[in-house]
Formats: C-alpha cells, sequence, structure tokens
C-alpha cells in the first residue's frame, strides 16, 4: 500500500478545472506540470517535482480528442521515465469511443487503438466514466475502473419529486442504461427509435410506449449536436407528454447543439463536468463529478474495493 504522501495528482490542460476540486476533495495540492510548446505546435509536458516511488494519478478527458489524448500520453509516458511506482490514467470522458467496431467496410476500430496507446506509454491502470460502448474495457490488458454517473444522476432525480415520471432511452442502444434507471427508480421505461442516413443526422423518429401525462427524463451517455435528444424531446412533448428533462453524462455539445437546446421543448438538460461547457445556458445544469472520482481515486491507492460502493450500476 502506498502513504497518502506518496500520492500525486497531475492533469491536463484541458481537465485543469476539474483535476483541482477532485484534488481539494482527496485532500492533497495539484502536482506542476509545466507545457512547452514550439512555433510549429509540437509541446512538451514537465512533472515539475519527483514522482519517485509514488502512485501517479493522471487527469485528462479527451474530448477535442487529438491534442488532449497526445498530451495524455505524453505525460504518462514522463512519469514512466521518471520511475513511478504506478501510473493510473484518470480519463472521465474518453474519446473516439464510438469507434468501438467495424460497422462498416475499411474503417479504423479507434477505441482500439486508443487503448493500445494509452498501455504503450505505460499506464497501469484506467479510471473512467460511462464509455459509450462497455466492451471497451476488454479493449484494455490493465485493470479498468468503469465508473457510472447513475450513481449521481438517479438521487439528484428521486430529489426532484417528480409524479408520473417515465424513464426514454433515446435509442435502442441505450435500452440497458434507461432499463437501469428504471429499475433503481421503480419507473416505467420507454424506447425512441431513431434512423440515421449519417453520422449526427436523424431522419426519422418514433417512440415505443406511452408519454401522455407524463414527466419524461430521457438518459444518454453523449450529447454531441444534440439532434437526437431535442428531436425527442420535440417527439415526445407533441405525444402528450408533461415535461421532458435529460440527464447525460458527457456534454460534447458541438456544432448547432445549444441552438438546438433552446429552441427546444426540453425543459432542462443536466449533465456532469467531465467536459467543461463552452458557455452556459438557463436551461442547462451542472452536476460534478469532483467527490466521486475523489474518492474512487482514495479508494484505488489504499487498495479497497471500489464494486462494494454504488458506482457500478
Amino acid at each position: 500500500m502506498v502513504s497518502s504522501s506518496n500520492i500525486k495528482i497531475f492533469s491536463g490542460t484541458t481537465s485543469l478545472y476539474l483535476s483541482k476540486q477532485i484534488a481539494a476533495k482527496y485532500g492533497v495540492e495539484l502536482g506542476k506540470v509545466t507545457m512547452n510548446h514550439y512555433s510549429d505546435g509540437e509541446f512538451q509536458p514537465c512533472l515539475e517535482e519527483s514522482v519517485r516511488g509514488a502512485y501517479v494519478f493522471i487527469i485528462q478527458s479527451t474530448f477535442t480528442p487529438a491534442d488532449n489524448l497526445l498530451e495524455l500520453l505524453l505525460m504518462i509516458d514522463a512519469a514512466r521515465r521518471a520511475s513511478a511506482y504506478k501510473i493510473a490514467a484518470v480519463i472521465p470522458y474518453f474519446g473516439f469511443a464510438r469507434q468501438d467496431r467495424k460497422d462498416k467496410p475499411r474503417v479504423a476500430i479507434g477505441a482500439k487503438l486508443i487503448a493500445n496507446l494509452i498501455q504503450n506509454a505505460g499506464a497501469d491502470r484506467i479510471i473512467t466514466m460511462d464509455l459509450h460502448a462497455d466492451q471497451i474495457q476488454g479493449f484494455f490488458d490493465i485493470p479498468v475502473d468503469h465508473l457510472y454517473s447513475s450513481s449521481i444522476f438517479v438521487p439528484f432525480i428521486n430529489s426532484l419529486n417528480l409524479d408520473n415520471l417515465v424513464i426514454a432511452s433515446p435509442d435502442i442502444g441505450g435500452s440497458k442504461r434507461a432499463n437501469t434507471y428504471s429499475h433503481f427508480l421503480h419507473v416505467p421505461m420507454v424506447i425512441c427509435h431513431k434512423y440515421r442516413e449519417k453520422a449526427n443526422v436523424v431522419s426519422e423518429m418514433t417512440v415505443i410506449g406511452d408519454v401522455k401525462g407524463k414527466n419524461v427524463i430521457i438518459v444518454d451517455d453523449i450529447i454531441d449536436t444534440a439532434g437526437t435528444l431535442t428531436k425527442a424531446a420535440d417527439l415526445m412533448m407533441s405525444q402528450g407528454a408533461l415535461s421532458v428533462r435529460a440527464f447525460i453524462t458527457h456534454p460534447v455539445l458541438s456544432g448547432p447543439a445549444y441552438d438546438r437546446i433552446v429552441n427546444s421543448q426540453l425543459t432542462e438538460l443536466y449533465v456532469t463536468d467531465t467536459i467543461p461547457l463552452k458557455k452556459t445556458h438557463e436551461k442547462i445544469k451542472v452536476l460534478t463529478v469532483a467527490d466521486l472520482f475523489a474518492d474512487v481515486l482514495q479508494r484505488v491507492a489504499t487498495n479497497q474495493s471500489i464494486s462494494v460502493s454504488s458506482y457500478f450500476k
């Protein structure tokens, strides 16, 4: 077991806002990192304190994935070459997770490639949240602690005290996640069936189940352009729903997402801070994952069980 004095937490550039909170909750100072930039865009991270014999946690979500991923890999390599005892890559949002299989000829399986890169860089463990596809855990040959935002969302949904509640999945693929929420909240579930002509474009959508007179909560792992979510919310309201709220873990929110949310009949959108919001709006509320990750880091560092907690659902 590593002593608490030999735990080091470092942050990548774009996850600094979250890493500061996690380190504060953990009770340690965030490690010092400098980033040297060259005029051609090349960069070199440097850990500005000794990590010899330390259990090192490197926090970096890989949204806007290319630079953030490379920064994470370089920091892992730096810690390994500086004789860290163990290195855990803490990736609240795991980019490229939508590339988990070959869904058509001559495409890469990006998630597997990223897993190989992280392992080869020197990571001994992965800590992440709400992977787009659970099977990505099997792409790694090192331990993966896969946390679920339901441990944050379910208690909060209960605190809203909504009557006639129904849980909705925005697509068939998310039905397992929606069923989990339905089970813990003891409410019925409906499913949206969608047809895409191409990525990020929904052509047709139908609702399987009854939403008339219901307060609907849509659950999902990623909101990108918000096309699916806002189309589902508008469709459910047209079918007699009293309100439609969404609880979605990773707020990618690219392209026309903000305009779509503002102009839709969605009542509220709740997200976590695995990715920072580009801008704020009264419809969008943020729930922090800092306490959750700080507790899990503590359990990992002291060899305590994580599965006995409510983090795995």
